[in-house]
């Protein structure tokens, strides 16, 4: 389970980062729609889509540090 959770925590990090490059750039860097088909179909996120990246960002950055303190059975 821990690196079950490591792993989905470095997955968010990374598609939240680069949400928020494809964000600030214009939409030029299409690496991992993930982030563009959960911000822009959200309603109560359309026009926060930065803000929403920089939240994925750090949920899966807590999650992976989170996971790596973790004991193991």
């Amino acid at each position: 389970m821990k690196k079950f959770l490591e792993g989905l925590g470095v997955l968010l990090l990374v598609a939240g980062v680069a949400g928020v490059i494809r964000e600030l750039t214009g939409g030029w860097f299409p690496f991992m729609g993930l982030t563009r088909i959960l911000t822009e179909n959200v309603g109560f996120l359309e026009g926060r889509e930065l803000f929403a990246n920089v939240v994925i960002a750090v949920v899966g950055l807590a999650l992976a540090m989170g996971a790596s303190r973790m004991v193991k059975d």
